[in-house]
């Protein structure tokens, strides 16, 4: 796929538009259509052959029986034209495991849980969400349908929706298991075949699709990217980041995503939505200050933009929400050509759990989200990883808290330090799965046993009680502790318990409470103070090795304390004295380095927009807080020729104090750019 043929400011336009609606398409004129779509300067939108009710938008010679029934126009032929004529890309939706048409008339197709139960909506409640299972007959419908599409219509790309693994224990799959000599009554046999089943199935459509078109854009949407792409990434033209912060996602998921799926080599779009909630939402708006966060924080992270959108039953486009969208992507416009082949400049690897742990839309691990957070909060530059990753590339890792450590990882971890690279672990990171030893001596330490267990027998360490039951404390010295005084601070969810070996250096020792909180002794309404007695080491320096006992990043995202955060900034600073980029702005201050090899230059985002938690719900972004002289470091590769705000082509008065070049910016309103050319 060549690079031009992913545009920068894109639509998704759904239309899942209920048969019990008339008049569908009535109010639609295709040159209207298309004009407010140029006028809001969007040069592709994916539009609807086919909606999770299970209708189509077109004439149907395969299947005219599912042309939705008050159909007035033929709408998407109609918006191919249309856009087509004004140079706008038009890559065409088909859902795959949502289709209540399907659903409804073959039950014998849905998905099954291990109870015979259907997966997805019940009988008597609102929805489309029966699971379709793709090793029924209803592979061959979705094969017979899109290749309508491709030889009916100049397809420009492929968007398959509901795209994911299930543990199905339908007829069809029970027997494919069977055959295989898998034992389907096992619920972990249904997972593997569940995923080996929708990895298959993408490998066997995307071969389908390029025997007819060698060309069109492929993705199959789950609404997370994540570890289980890898393996099946050739079936994919790109990748596509469904990620509405004010939907179940939430303002993290995105950063988190995206520092992970750029890794694997495609090309990436950020897929946010003018909601003000999430899809679905008629009639209501995104405020302006968020809209523009979210595709600018795109561009910051070398992916472009996609905002998501639907289109009213009439078929009318809706003026007042492409106003919204234009004003964003005018200022898209005017700062994609420092964007164009933009690639991350990183020097950090966050190895992330879910490779092991699992996530999902709406339950990332809370070690990668913490991390994250600590990170972005620090202006450090980092990518999120695999244990198949390309270490090489960075200077330091990081294992939050749950990435076991056995067989071919430890090699690489240990040829990674021998290369002089460094680490940072905390909690069960570098143990074995079963978390019962250190499965290497990086870290210097070793488990003196499992540590304390509930009146139950349950062991306790690494979990979060409401009134912190098993706390401990850390009292940090010297280097670990800089900017914070030097008493304890409360650790609240357990740690390993661990013993130093003679070649480490304890960094910070762990306090005990005088006893754990139960109903048979406790202390005020939390937990219990410190007892003032040093029982273990909390924080452990080998060479180039830091680790910490406590689940630190778990426990920076349950409640975010600020030691936390500063003690793992100073493990940071130990371990990385001369980061890429130091700041004196807020921790709020978002701070990104692209690079544009061809044109020799780095790109210095700067974004400063604050989510709020103005309701229960959602977090929302109302106002932009400028930002007033902001001193800025960047530690440049090679001779400076110019610095400069662009686009506005502003050059900035720099300095070099080695090894970096130093600049001041008098003003951020949300975002600011800043190119560092070299030659």
């Amino acid at each position: 796929m060549k690079e031009a043929e992913l545009r920068f400011r894109q639509i998704h336009l759904d239309f899942h538009t209920s048969e019990s609606i008339g008049f569908i398409g009535s109010d639609f004129d295709p040159d209207q259509f298309a004009e407010t779509l140029a006028k809001a300067n969007v040069n592709s939108i994916t539009c609807f052959a086919r909606c999770h009710h299970g209708w189509l938008y077109f004439a149907s010679k395969a299947f005219p029986e599912r042309r939705h029934p008050h159909l007035q126009k033929d709408l998407l032929p109609q918006q191919i034209d249309a856009c087509h004529r004004r140079g706008i890309r038009v890559p065409i939706y088909l859902t795959v495991q949502w289709d209540h048409y399907t659903a409804t008339r073959h039950p014998e197709w849905v998905a099954q849980d291990e109870a015979g139960r259907v997966i997805g909506t019940p009988p008597f409640e609102a929805g489309f969400y029966q699971t379709l299972c793709v090793n029924t007959p209803y592979r061959e419908f979705l094969k017979r349908h899109t290749a309508e599409i491709l030889e009916t219509f100049p397809t420009d790309g492929l968007f398959f929706d509901i795209v994911s693994p299930v543990a199905c224990a339908c007829r069809h799959c029970r027997e494919q298991m069977l055959a295989a000599g898998l034992e389907p009554s096992n619920a972990e046999t249904r997972r593997q075949f569940g995923l080996q089943t929708i990895n298959g199935f993408m490998r066997d459509m995307t071969r389908f699709v390029r025997e007819r078109n060698p060309d069109c854009t492929i993705f199959y949407n789950a609404g997370h990217v994540g570890p289980r792409h890898r393996p099946v990434k050739a079936a994919y033209s790109h990748f596509e980041l469904e990620t509405l912060p004010s939907g179940e996602w939430g303002y993290l998921h995105f950063p988190v995503t995206i520092r992970y799926a750029r890794t694997l080599g495609l090309d990436c779009l950020g897929h946010t939505g003018k909601f003000h909630t999430s899809w679905g939402d008629f009639h209501s708006f995104k405020n302006l200050p968020a809209l523009r966060f979210e595709c600018l924080r795109m561009l910051a992270h070398g992916a472009k933009c996609l905002v998501g959108d639907q289109l009213i039953p009439s078929g009318r486009i809706d003026a007042d929400v492409y106003g919204l969208v234009g004003e964003v992507y005018r200022e898209v416009a005017r700062k994609e050509p420092w964007c164009v082949d933009a690639r991350a400049v990183t020097e950090i690897g966050v190895l992330t759990p879910e490779e092991f742990t699992g996530g999902a839309v709406g339950a990332l691990p809370e070690a990668i989200k913490g991390a994250t957070r600590i990170l972005e909060q620090g202006g450090h530059q980092f990518d999120v990883l695999d244990s198949a990753g390309d270490f090489s590339r960075y200077r330091l890792l990081v294992l939050p808290d749950h990435v076991p450590v056995v067989g071919e990882l430890a090699e690489k971890l240990e040829h990674f330090v021998a290369s002089g690279g460094s680490l940072i672990a905390s909690f069960a990171s570098g143990m074995d799965e079963m978390q019962a030893r250190f499965a290497t001596d990086l870290f210097g330490v070793t488990i003196t046993d499992p540590g304390p267990r509930d009146l139950n027998g349950n062991l306790v360490r690494g979990k979060a009680f409401e009134r912190h039951d098993y706390c401990e404390y850390l009292l940090p010295k010297g280097a670990i502790g800089r900017g914070l005084p030097s008493t304890e601070h409360a650790m609240y969810r357990r740690g390993m318990a661990i013993q130093a070996g003679p070649d480490a250096e304890v960094l910070a020792a762990m306090v005990s409470s005088f006893f754990d909180r139960t109903y048979r002794h406790f202390c005020s309404h939390r937990q219990t103070p410190s007892s003032g007695l040093e029982v273990q080491p909390g924080i452990v320096r080998k060479g180039r090795c830091v680790y910490f006992s406590s689940p630190i990043f778990s426990q920076y995202n349950d409640n975010a304390p600020r030691w936390c955060k500063q003690m793992v900034l100073n493990a940071l600073d130990l371990l990385l004295p001369e980061p890429l980029v130091r700041h004196d702005g807020p921790s709020t201050l978002q701070v990104s380095l692209t690079r544009q090899a061809r044109q020799h230059r780095w790109i210095l985002h700067l974004l400063h927009f604050i989510p709020e938690r103005r309701s229960e719900a959602l977090d929302v972004i109302e106002d932009v807080i400028p930002l007033f002289q902001v001193n800025v470091k960047v530690k440049a590769p090679a001779s400076l020729r110019e610095v400069a705000i662009v686009p506005e082509g502003v050059p900035l008065a720099f300095r070099i104090e080695a090894p970096y070049v130093v600049f001041d910016l008098d003003r951020i309103d949300g975002h600011a750019m800043v190119s560092l050319t070299f030659g």
